[in-house]
C-alpha cells in the first residue's frame, strides 16, 4: 500500500483496557461522519490494513478503536503512537470556502524568480506563522505562509506562485 494514496486520519495513542481497545486522536474533522470498515496502520512504513469492530467518538479529536483480531493488550501496545489511514477515494471533496493553508500539501511551489522549488511536503503552524516545507535542491527549505508571499494559487493545476524574501533560500543552500 502507498501513503500516497491514503490520507491519515490520526493516530493511535495507547491502549485502553485489556481486551485491545485503542485510545485514537484524530486530526481529520468530519471523520465521524464517514462510513469507513478497513483502516490503514503505518507500520515500518507500509500500510497494513485492518478490520474495524466498533468506533466509539469520544470529543472532537478522540474515539475508541476496536479492530478485528486485536483483542489483547499485548497486541494493542504494538499499535501505539501508529499513523491511521484511509483510502483517498474516502476522503470528501471540499468546497472552495473550504480550502485552508493546510490543503497546499502535495502542490507544487514555484517561486517568481528561482522557479520551480518542489512539491509541498508538509505544512505546520508554529504560533507566529504558518510554514511550508519543500526539498529543493536536496535540501529541506522552510518558508512561510501568508498574503505577502504567496501570490496566487491553482488550484486545478496544483500550483502556488511564490515571491520568497531575498537570501532565503541561500540560508539553506549553504
Amino acid at each position: 500500500m502507498v501513503t500516497e494514496d491514503h490520507f491519515r486520519i490520526g493516530t493511535i495513542l495507547k491502549p485502553k483496557g485489556l481486551k485491545g481497545e485503542l485510545h485514537l486522536y484524530t486530526d481529520f474533522e468530519g471523520l465521524e461522519n464517514m462510513k469507513f470498515n478497513t483502516i490503514f496502520i503505518e507500520i515500518s512504513g507500509k500500510l497494513v490494513p485492518y478490520f474495524v469492530s466498533s468506533i466509539k467518538y469520544l470529543q472532537k479529536s478522540a474515539a475508541y478503536l476496536i479492530l478485528e483480531d486485536v483483542d489483547t493488550i499485548e497486541k494493542a501496545s504494538l499499535l501505539a503512537k501508529k499513523h491511521i489511514y484511509l483510502p483517498n477515494k474516502l476522503k470528501p471533496k471540499k468546497k472552495k470556502s473550504e480550502f485552508t493553508l493546510f490543503d497546499l500539501v502535495g502542490f507544487t511551489a514555484v517561486d517568481q524568480d528561482e522557479g520551480e522549488l518542489g512539491e509541498i511536503t508538509e505544512v505546520n503552524e508554529y504560533p507566529q506563522q504558518i510554514l511550508a516545507t519543500v526539498n529543493y535542491k536536496s535540501c529541506e527549505v522552510l518558508f512561510p505562509l501568508n498574503e505577502e508571499i504567496i501570490k496566487s494559487i491553482d488550484v486545478v493545476k496544483g500550483i502556488v506562485l511564490v515571491d520568497l524574501p531575498e537570501g532565503l533560500l541561500d540560508v539553506y543552500l549553504e
